[in-house]
């Protein structure tokens, strides 16, 4: 489980890199890919080995989920940090979903299809906007936590220090000061969507990362923004794989 837990955070950084990588584009001119997971799955698909590596990011994502299944349940420490675990399973457990997609079928849905599907559905139950406002307002909330956790470098606790190389600690504190901040920044105005879809009553106006991402360029600060989140999130695919290597498990 350490070692398949590794490769899972590794796996990570590398769904993470090709969403930064697409977001630049995007913010760079590139309107027609997806900047999300499931666009960065259908990439790796492409490459040479494709399948085998996308049944070894199976194999990770897997771990990771009951890894933190287990965070949940038995990790103790605060109520946002179990919060957290049980978001990480659920996106956990999408990602496994899109790998199976596009190991079975080729494609996977994009996450913003997958947000409006699931909010759509949510809708359509008693109490339905209060449960997707409910949701909305967690994703601001746990946003707002990674990007604290970023500033005041929150995440050092998650990782053997004492193990590391002093040029090591250096490196992964920024790499971690700007991915958290970005990270964050992303899952706040994801929430921020879905809290509009419920009180719009329009599950269109939900989105994933893809939409999320998006909504950066439609600032005053125009796509330059955009590129600059991309950016961090390449830090943070930067900062997942020295957690893969130093991360306390």
């Amino acid at each position: 489980m350490d070692v398949a837990t590794r490769i899972g955070l590794a796996c990570r950084g590398v769904l993470y890199a090709l969403v930064g990588a697409v977001a630049v584009q995007v913010g760079l001119g590139e309107r027609s890919k997806e900047a999300d997971k499931a666009g960065a799955i259908e990439a790796v698909a492409e490459l040479p080995f494709g399948a085998g590596l996308l049944w070894i990011m199976m194999v990770g994502f897997v771990a990771l989920a009951l890894w933190q299944i287990s965070e949940a349940l038995f990790g103790g420490g605060e109520t946002i940090e179990r919060a957290e675990a049980v978001a990480r399973v659920a996106v956990y457990a999408l990602v496994v979903v899109s790998l199976t997609s596009v190991l079975t079928k080729g494609k996977a849905s994009s996450d913003d299809e997958k947000s409006r599907d699931i909010t759509a559905t949510l809708l359509g139950l008693p109490g339905g906007p209060v449960i997707v406002g409910a949701i909305g307002l967690g994703l601001v909330v746990l946003g707002g936590y990674w990007v604290r956790q970023g500033l005041v470098k929150g995440f050092r606790k998650e990782l053997d220090r004492a193990g590391m190389p002093a040029p090591a600690r250096t490196v992964m504190d920024h790499l971690g000061l700007g991915g958290f901040v970005a990270r964050g920044a992303v899952a706040a105005l994801a929430g921020i969507l879905v809290c509009r879809a419920a009180v719009t009553f329009d599950p269109d106006e939900a989105g994933g990362i893809d939409a999320a991402l998006r909504e950066f360029a439609g600032t005053p600060a125009g796509p330059w923004l955009l590129v600059v989140v991309a950016l961090g999130l390449l830090l943070f695919a930067a900062y997942c794989f020295g957690e893969a290597r130093w991360r306390r498990t």
